[in-house]
């Protein structure tokens, strides 16, 4: 799987450094099942994607949601277990990452994102 590294330009901050991409029907299918953790700079960016599950996960997660601009749109922190998120109309992509880590760099709605592969 292809990772990349997530920046808030806005803030000047990095949401994670080992972003994995879930860009595939497999891929996004799969997810972040299987895994007992998300350590510090991993991720998952899921594309496309307008609301996700927490469905058989094993620990709770921050997620982002990002229009096609990859400006943040919503933001769901700690998102527990067998939960699902809202759908969000505008969104075209979501970003899964570590709890604590959309208050760690004060991401914010209308804060613009960059990928770096």
């Amino acid at each position: 799987m292809q990772t990349v590294k997530v920046l808030n330009a806005t803030r000047d901050t990095v949401l994670g450094d080992r972003i994995g991409v879930a860009d595939t029907s497999l891929t996004r299918l799969v997810g972040l099942l299987g895994k007992r953790a998300l350590e510090p700079g991993e991720g998952l960016l899921i594309v496309p994607s307008q609301a996700i599950h927490t469905v058989a996960m094993r620990f709770a997660i921050d997620v982002v949601f990002m229009d096609r601009n990859w400006h943040v749109i919503h933001l769901s922190p700690a998102v527990a277990p067998f939960r699902m998120t809202g759908l969000h109309w505008k969104a075209r992509s979501v970003l899964e990452l570590p709890v604590g880590v959309i208050a760690q760099t004060s991401t914010s709605v209308g804060d613009q994102l960059s990928i770096e592969e």
